[in-house]
């Protein structure tokens, strides 16, 4: 059996469905809030904001807080994150960046009617940055019980070897390309090609690299960029002083990038044993088998996902007496149309006979993605807020908000555009991304409690906390779960709870007024290298059994400090 030491391929033009489909840890990506983000005044009460408003940040939140203005107001917000993450497999590894940007800018306008029963008419537009995905980490897994090869060859087995139309190895002539003429996943392609995994015979089943009496590390590094806007226009009124309501729109703007590597050196490992058949190419070596040796190897794998959608917000205050103020608002689903871009590539080094790939003193053979695209549409979660604030003697304020994120209600869909091979297959993977969802995570809750004490007509002092709970299932935590993902990604990282603690400072004058926030952000995530698998899964079979091998994990933890500054005039 021959394999190509070099495997290239073009840009998609029909692409099977379920082999580079928008996964549910995608979509999740791109689904998430669990930072305030806004003005200072806002994110230093925590975003308890609901039933408050008269703030530039209540446009993204719950746009009844634009019916409260009398006036007329615009500002903008400086952020800095100072961010520090942590990989802990049993050597914790600790990475760290700062980043700067404008988080938040708006205007609102605002009319008296000359009316009784709706005083006052308001009008609103903002920017807003939603989401910063920035992070790097990078980190060691001292001791590895399998290999991501193994995991390769395990969701290999039945894929047919050959040189022909669906098999595995390309043809060394350029003829046959599996990884644009056939419907099989890239990853194990890229593996086959490199002799990541083999088989004892040409019927199989296929072996990856860890064997009974391996032993072996593994290494990883992440960096993830981007960001998600959102541009919103709001319109908003109150009904006699007492009922306040408001209607928004959003558009989002969205760019994620993840870049990640992989390595493992794997020690007593079973490598692919040659012999020649003709010496004069190394395409003309024939498969005798496996050997013992060492081997190390590794993937990089970059990832895109940029689009943009729209959304729409409802909002209602209810002011039974001054004192006391209740919220309501709802969320649509952001609808987005996103383009996804993915490549690839695997180096393999191993202690081979003198024999294989003669004139090849590293015997390093590899494979190259290149870059595939394709678009897709998908739904975010449904939102649901919930407030009261109490208000005393214009002097001290508490407020407290309930969040409910409804993340199961994701969905996707692939436009009729010719990116998938068959109406069927995109119907399909649709399928299988909204089971995907329904595994892997559950609905959150989010708790917001924010405080103002103003000391006087020029000074405020402001506290505040939120807790998120976590996103996935236990089961997905505790790795119970066979996850699937897209394009040539096998990482997997599941976020636990997240919690915010925040303060901050406010100083007016006139029309004028500049305020500071401080925000502390701790959130834990479950990383995995692959998935625990069988010995065959299926789709659909979500279970791991109890003896298969488990994949390197990791505990990576994100400490988060942001200083939030904020200058406007009210006028």
């Amino acid at each position: 059996m021959t394999k190509k030491t070099i495997i290239t391929s073009a840009l998609l033009a029909s692409m099977p469905a379920m082999l580079f489909g928008q996964s549910a840890l995608n979509a999740f990506q791109l689904s998430q809030n669990n930072e305030p983000r806004g003005t200072a005044r806002f994110v230093s009460m925590a975003g308890a904001f609901g039933a408050l408003g008269g703030d530039l940040s209540t446009l993204t939140q719950n746009p009844a807080g634009l019916g409260v203005y009398t006036g007329s107001e615009v500002g903008a917000s400086l952020d800095i994150d100072m961010q520090r993450t942590t990989f802990d497999a049993g050597s914790p590894f600790t990475s760290k960046q700062t980043r700067t940007s404008c988080s938040n800018f708006g205007y609102v306008g605002s009319a008296h009617t000359g009316s009784s029963i709706m005083p006052f008419f308001s009008w609103g537009a903002s920017y807003n940055r939603a989401m910063s995905f920035e992070r790097h980490y990078r980190g060691y897994i001292p001791r590895i019980n399998t290999s991501m090869t193994n995991y390769m060859a395990a969701t290999s087995q039945g894929y047919s070897p050959g040189e022909m139309w669906g098999g595995l190895e390309g043809d060394p002539d350029g003829a046959y390309d599996p990884f644009v003429e056939s419907d099989l996943p890239w990853l194990n392609l890229l593996g086959y090609n490199t002799f990541l995994f083999n088989s004892q015979s040409p019927d199989g089943p296929y072996e990856g690299l860890f064997q009974p009496g391996s032993s072996g590390d593994a290494s990883t590094q992440v960096r993830q960029r981007g960001y998600t806007d959102e541009y919103s226009i709001n319109f908003g009124g109150n009904f006699a002083n007492t009922v306040y309501w408001g209607l928004g729109f959003g558009i989002i703007d969205t760019n994620f990038t993840s870049e990640t590597y992989y390595d493992e050196e794997i020690d007593n490992a079973r490598i692919a044993g040659y012999s020649a058949i003709d010496c004069n190419t190394v395409d003309e070596r024939k498969n005798t088998g496996t050997e013992t040796g060492h081997a190390g190897w590794g993937l990089q794998n970059y990832q895109n996902v940029s689009g943009t959608g729209f959304n729409m917000k409802f909002g209602l205050i209810f002011k039974p007496i001054q004192q006391l103020r209740f919220g309501l608002a709802i969320h649509t689903p952001t609808w987005y149309h996103l383009t996804n871009t993915t490549n690839a590539w695997v180096d393999y080094r191993f202690d081979g006979p003198d024999y294989w790939l003669e004139g090849n003193e590293n015997n390093n053979p590899f494979a190259t993605s290149q870059q595939a695209s394709w678009n897709t549409s998908m739904r975010t979660p449904w939102r649901f807020m919930a407030s009261v604030a109490g208000v005393v003697g214009g002097r001290f304020i508490l407020s407290a908000d309930y969040e409910y994120n409804a993340y199961k209600s994701m969905s996707m869909s692939y436009p009729d555009d010719g990116s998938f091979s068959s109406i069927n297959a995109a119907q399909a993977d649709k399928q299988n991304f909204e089971n995907d969802v329904k595994q892997y995570y559950q609905g959150t809750s989010t708790f917001r409690l924010g405080a103002e004490v103003r000391l006087n007509r020029h000074w405020s002092v402001r506290a505040g906390y939120s807790y998120r709970t976590a996103p996935a299932t236990t089961e997905s935590l505790n790795g119970e779960n066979y996850i699937y993902t897209s394009g040539t990604q096998p990482m997997i990282e599941f976020q636990k709870s997240v919690q915010n603690i925040t303060c901050g400072i406010g100083y007016r004058v006139g029309g004028f007024y500049a305020d500071a926030a401080f925000v502390h952000s701790t959130r834990q995530s479950s990383w995995q290298a692959f998935t625990g698998f069988p010995a065959s899964p299926a789709y659909g079979d979500y279970g791991i059994p109890a003896n298969a091998p488990t994949p390197p994990r990791a505990t990576v933890t994100d400490t988060r400090n942001r200083l939030v500054l904020s200058i406007g005039y009210k006028f």
